[in-house]
């Protein structure tokens, strides 16, 4: 990685504004439902105040439309947060103006602050300079641990860098060493698995992994609309009609480029989208004209595991069927479990994948869960993520 680190700077004294991820889930009574964004910038934080730093931590929280609403409050947050850090973590009632100023400027080395929500400012999404201004004037250093956000210009990830020196942090660096390895630098056989609903969701990842990788696998919804560009009958499956010409190029691309682009063969379908809906297995060319294609097939399953089994580099992002619903979830299971007992340097993306790992207790089997969707996906399809280019070189 050619960006500077937390690792390149020192910290004594110094003031500093952490962008972190921590849009997590939460219930109806405040308590954080799945930590683990937040838990993934603890050794960052830490290392921070072990070298005399005080941290103003920047995050966003929901999408608040109309300003501050106590329902998108980051306060539970700062709470949860002092519980892992085991100290606490004091919060500004707003990340900008004299509350956050005075704040941040009574902060002594070794203390923590949590900032209201960016997003209480519609200044943040539209990377606003003098917003930018304001975040810059609390600290006297940027960090940026928030991989998940770095593919969005926004004041706190990209407009800060233009009044204060910024690099990586500890999350940001892993992120940015496994998938730019999976990227530009792959042991090889390299196998990509992409599932999800929508074609039009993943069109440039999978455009461009097919210049990159050895073999593209292709379940979930999407794969609907490859079987109809093959000319079979999808019955009431969720189809992207539009996208099925696109499909063909897709399939043809593999073919002239030498790619190994499987397809399922087999899919279980039902007339309902409903768990307790009757199922059963059917070749891709028998699906009936009132059935739904939720899942892959068991012989689908076994050829996506059988091209997983020797690879040396995979990535994986989305899931095989509608894995929220038990009857629905084996082709998801099944390559969950090739990956993890797969000899490979394996990176999981998407929420969707990495829930189904946890489903299945495997998600300490894989070599990097990525915390950024949007972003590892944009980062695959060979974009420049503004959040990444404004960090400081080496």
């Amino acid at each position: 990685m050619n960006k500077k680190t937390i690792r390149d700077l020192s910290f004594k004294g110094k003031r500093v504004f952490v962008r972190v991820d921590y849009n997590v889930p939460m219930d109806k009574a405040g308590n954080i439902t799945d930590d683990t964004r937040i838990s993934a910038t603890l050794p960052t934080l830490r290392y921070l105040l072990e070298q005399g730093a005080s941290l103003i931590l920047g995050a966003h929280f929901g999408r608040p439309k109309n300003g501050p609403a106590p329902e998108f409050s980051l306060a539970p947050v700062a709470t949860h947060l002092s519980s892992l850090l085991g100290k606490e973590v004091k919060f500004a009632a707003d990340c900008v103006g004299p509350v956050a100023e005075a704040a941040a400027q009574a902060l002594q080395p070794g203390e923590v602050l949590m900032l209201e929500n960016l997003r209480f400012h519609s200044e943040e999404e539209k990377n606003d300079p003098v917003f930018a201004k304001g975040l810059a004037a609390l600290a006297d250093v940027a960090v940026n641990d928030a991989f998940g956000v770095s593919h969005r210009a926004h004041a706190s990830v990209e407009g800060i860098t233009k009044f204060l020196p910024a690099v990586a942090g500890f999350l940001m660096e892993k992120e940015l060493d496994f998938l730019g390895r999976a990227v530009t630098n792959p042991e090889r056989p390299y196998v990509a698995i992409i599932g999800g609903a929508k074609v039009s969701d993943k069109i440039g990842v999978i455009a461009n992994l097919l210049t990159k990788v050895d073999a593209l696998l292709i379940g979930g919804g999407m794969a609907n609309t490859f079987i109809a560009a093959q000319g079979f009958s999808v019955g009431k499956s969720l189809v992207e009609p539009d996208k099925i010409p696109l499909a063909k190029d897709l399939i043809a691309q593999a073919k002239t480029s030498g790619v190994k682009l499987l397809l399922p063969s087999d899919v279980v379908v039902a007339e309902k989208f409903a768990a307790d809906a009757a199922n059963r297995v059917v070749a891709v060319d028998a699906i009936g004209p009132e059935e739904m294609a939720l899942d892959i097939g068991p012989a689908s399953s076994a050829a996506f595991a059988e091209a997983l089994a020797n690879a040396k580099t995979i990535v994986w992002n989305g899931p095989m069927g509608v894995f929220e619903m038990d009857a629905f979830a084996k082709g998801t299971e099944f390559v969950a479990q090739a990956v993890a007992h797969s000899q490979a340097v394996s990176i999981v993306g998407g929420g969707d994948s990495v829930a189904a790992l946890e489903k299945v207790g495997l998600a300490d089997q894989i070599t990097h869960i990525s915390t950024g969707g949007g972003a590892s996906l944009e980062f695959l399809e060979g974009k420049v993520l503004p959040g990444v280019a404004a960090l400081a070189d080496k």
